[in-house]
């Protein structure tokens, strides 16, 4: 066998194991729903429960990097503190060894592949009879990835013992466990799961590659490689999100140089000490050992190192909103001007959004000379549309909070006009969600080959850019807003809607359609005309006096 072959085999292997990685976060991450964010905010009332809570959802979860993503969120949303945030963090770290456990144990004591083999055979099968279902498409992912996970293993383990028969190692033996150190930490880098790197060493101490120093070198420079992701995660965050990535980094890099310093006496306590002559089992217990440790010294200080990050980036409150951050309510005249430029920003982006789900050009729009600088300093233009809704429900939230505030500031004559603005937020949010729901929809009729939906795609196309094009114009006072005017353009909305299902019942008739997609285009017609009244009513409130 050549030493091609062999390192294309471990390519494999390396593949497969993140693959089923993979498969078993999301299978366990969607069958506990909302379970494991619940019970991380139960348990993380002090530091202890905390620390509980990051280990056993990690330990469940098996990615670290998944859990601490999620904490960003709960940071960046005031839901953690950032001590809490901190603890979870270092529970997290212990919770990840888990799986070093089961690889270690299982995948080199036994014949796993007597139970890998049948799990992904019966994940597989699942997988085609049921995949429609979502708690069978989730268990069929659970076994698919954990035969995976050992068959990828089993791949590694092969590639190793035969590129040790067809290479000699020993001449790298006397290396630097600094340069170990360094390929731990370059591996986890750039795989992005500790994990990985902890079967890989594995694989190579079991085949005779590298000596039991190395290989703990190796998981030292993969502690410090896991926080790569978590720093690329609070990248255009808020403070408290890039103070905890940081801390992150941190304390694993106080705990790789620590542990690296007292490395020799580390290992004579596993193998004198504690017995164990096991190179594979001193290994994952290295690393538990090391995390536990890390706590132990850790936790004490969490308070002190909390005030410490804090010190570090400037506050910001993580708002979305660009006008009324700076309002006073004190003032209501100028916050109530304040909270009409924010409603305005707000269907600005919304018609954005629309328009860009749709697939049509939003360069008109974009043009806004006020908007258009709020959003290139946020970056709004380079968010994904998943982001970019979030920021419009954040946004809304706001603006209904402000608002609440708001109306007991202002003069009881000026609260229809307050009234009339939230009500175009709660439209235009109403608009967004609708067209959202037919994001896949759309997505495919575009794709379509076949000419009826691709036809009705076009014309759906066209009627919605003429549409919001008038609506721009409006909203931008090129067009001078009056009631006619607005009930015209609600006229076409509901011509276009019967229009469109009439064309397609007529072609429908005597075309080759599946039943499925018939129901397609109904609910995608419908929930179209309901997002273009919605966005309208919205520009109505916004323009129009009540009267």
């Amino acid at each position: 066998m050549t030493m091609w072959i062999l390192l294309f085999k471990l390519s494999a292997g390396i593949g497969l194991f993140l693959f089923a990685m993979y498969l078993l976060e999301e299978s366990l991450k969607n069958l506990s729903g909302r379970n494991f964010k619940l019970f991380l905010q139960r348990t993380t009332k002090n530091r202890i429960g905390a620390v509980t809570g990051g280990a056993v959802v990690t330990g469940v979860l098996q990615s670290s990097s998944m859990v601490s993503l999620m904490v960003l969120a709960f940071v960046g949303a005031g839901v953690f503190t950032m001590k809490n945030a901190m603890a979870i963090i270092l529970g997290a770290n212990l919770g990840t060894t888990l799986d070093s456990w089961l690889v270690a144990t299982l995948g080199f004591k036994m014949d796993i592949e007597v139970v890998a083999y049948p799990a992904v055979f019966v994940g597989g099968l699942l997988l085609i009879l049921f995949g429609n279902r979502k708690t069978m498409k989730y268990i069929a992912y659970f076994l698919f990835g954990f035969g995976l996970l050992f068959i990828g293993l089993s791949f590694m383990k092969m590639a190793m013992e035969g590129q040790v028969k067809a290479f000699d190692f020993s001449k790298y033996a006397e290396m630097s466990m600094v340069v170990f150190l360094i390929i731990g930490f370059i591996i986890t880098s750039l795989v992005q799961s500790s994990s990985v790197t902890m079967a890989l060493t594995l694989s190579a101490l079991h085949a005779g590659a590298i000596t039991f120093p190395a290989a703990a070198a190796i998981v030292l420079g993969s502690e410090t490689g896991t926080t790569i992701k978590i720093l690329a995660g609070s990248l255009g965050g808020n403070a408290s999100k890039k103070r905890v990535a940081l801390g992150n980094l941190f304390f694993n890099i106080f705990l790789t140089v620590l542990a690296f310093a007292l490395l020799k006496p580390i290992l004579l306590l596993i193998t004198d000490i504690f017995g164990i002559i096991d190179p594979l089992i001193g290994l994952v217990t290295f690393s538990t050992l090391i995390n536990l440790v890390s706590i132990i010294i850790f936790l004490p200080f969490l308070e002190p190192f909390a005030k410490f990050l804090e010190k570090f980036f400037k506050d910001t409150d993580g708002s979305a909103a660009a006008f009324i951050g700076n309002a006073d309510t004190n003032e209501p005249e100028t916050a109530l001007d304040l909270f009409k430029r924010e409603t305005e920003y707000f269907i600005h982006n919304s018609m954005l959004y629309n328009l860009a789900l749709f697939d049509i050009d939003t360069k008109p729009l974009c043009e806004h000379p006020v908007f258009k600088t709020i959003n290139e300093k946020r970056k709004y233009f380079s968010k994904t549309m998943e982001e970019k809704y979030e920021f419009l429900k954040q946004l809304q939230g706001e603006l209904q909070s402000f608002s609440l505030s708001l109306r007991t500031k202002v003069k009881v004559e000026q609260n229809p006009i307050l009234s009339q603005l939230i009500s175009a937020v709660r439209s235009s949010m109403h608009a967004i969600k609708s067209m959202k729901d037919i994001g896949n929809n759309i997505a495919n009729l575009r794709r379509s080959s076949t000419d009826i939906k691709f036809n009705l795609f076009t014309q759906q196309k066209g009627e919605t850019e003429e549409l919001y094009r008038q609506l721009n114009a409006l909203m931008e006072r090129k067009t001078k807003p009056d009631f006619e005017k607005l009930q015209s353009i609600f006229t076409t909305i509901q011509d276009n809607y019967s229009s469109a299902l009439n064309n397609f019942y007529k072609e429908a008739q005597g075309g080759n359609i599946e039943h499925l997609d018939i129901t397609t285009v109904i609910n995608f017609n419908r929930e179209l005309f309901t997002s273009h009244k919605a966005i309208l009513i919205s520009v109505k409130d916004f323009l129009l006096e009540e009267k």
